[in-house]
């Protein structure tokens, strides 16, 4: 995998080494869970009509076990007769936005061939898509509707400003959903509404600042980001776990224990 470097703002000389930035989880890992979070896309297919030219559909999808995505698709659609011609598509999904800027949003667009999946595979993708789509059980058995399959070749994230970066396929296939994303928004809501204080706590101990306010914007099994009101102004930190942690229930645990000790180095620095 490779990502684009950015450009940093010129500084005096140091006489320290910058401290390490703490371990988020890799762009193939936030992809695989934007796919497994999210069931809408884009299709882009290669034109028939206009040679060269993408085509572009809105496609319903859900995810194998390979991260594969999959699409129920009739034979009179356009993009079904483009990719009858020419296999060549990307797959574009975007991570929901609402009330915030959109080019803050995560996204991926994956790139590969989309072929028909073959009737030994069908009834396997069949028990894949119906959860995801439960309203395709009044037309999956129609005969005009074929089970097709986007095999990745590569993938470009966009996770936000000034984050974003190439993803090989290999990767892509050795990656696993975030375990805490089915959880994620109300593991946030739980902690912005009720643990604010321990959150300020926290930044100020693992962070060395000061916050009259904290926000918890991100959740995943290796830590958590905050966004903190600051005299300075707004900032935005991330703080780890000591481990990594699988479920609701080890967040929780991993959270308390990073709470007590942060109580108590706080009281040992007041004596």
């Amino acid at each position: 995998m490779t990502t684009n470097s950015s450009s940093l703002p010129r500084q005096h000389a140091r006489t320290a080494p910058l401290p390490p930035e703490p371990p988020e989880p890799s762009y193939a890992e936030r992809v695989r869970t934007l796919l497994t979070q999210t069931a809408i896309g884009t299709l882009s297919t290669l034109s028939r009509k206009r040679e060269g030219f993408p085509f572009g559909s809105l496609m319903p999808y859900a995810v194998d076990a390979q991260g594969r995505p999959i699409f129920l698709i009739s034979s009179m659609a356009m993009h079904t007769q483009n990719l009858n011609a020419d296999p060549r598509a990307s797959l574009f999904v975007a991570q929901g936005a609402a009330g915030e800027d959109p080019l803050g949003a995560a996204r991926a667009t994956l790139m590969g061939e989309a072929r028909r999946i073959p009737e030994d595979d069908v009834t396997e993708a069949r028990e894949i898509y119906l959860p995801k789509h439960p309203n395709s059980k009044y037309w999956i058995d129609f005969t005009d509707f074929s089970f097709f399959r986007l095999v990745v070749f590569e993938v470009y994230y966009v996770g936000g400003f000034g984050v974003m970066g190439w993803v090989e396929a290999r990767d892509y296939d050795a990656a696993l959903p975030d375990p805490l994303a089915p959880s994620a928004d109300g593991m946030i809501a739980h902690m912005n509404a009720d643990h604010v204080d321990a959150m300020i706590l926290l930044a100020r101990i693992h962070a060395g600042i000061e916050a009259t306010e904290a926000a918890m914007t991100a959740v995943d099994r290796l830590g958590f980001h905050l966004r903190l009101k600051t005299a300075e102004g707004m900032k935005g930190i991330r703080i780890n776990y000591p481990g990594a942690v699988r479920t609701p229930q080890e967040a929780r645990k991993a959270l308390v224990e990073m709470v007590r000790q942060a109580k108590g180095k706080e009281s040992h620095s007041q004596k």
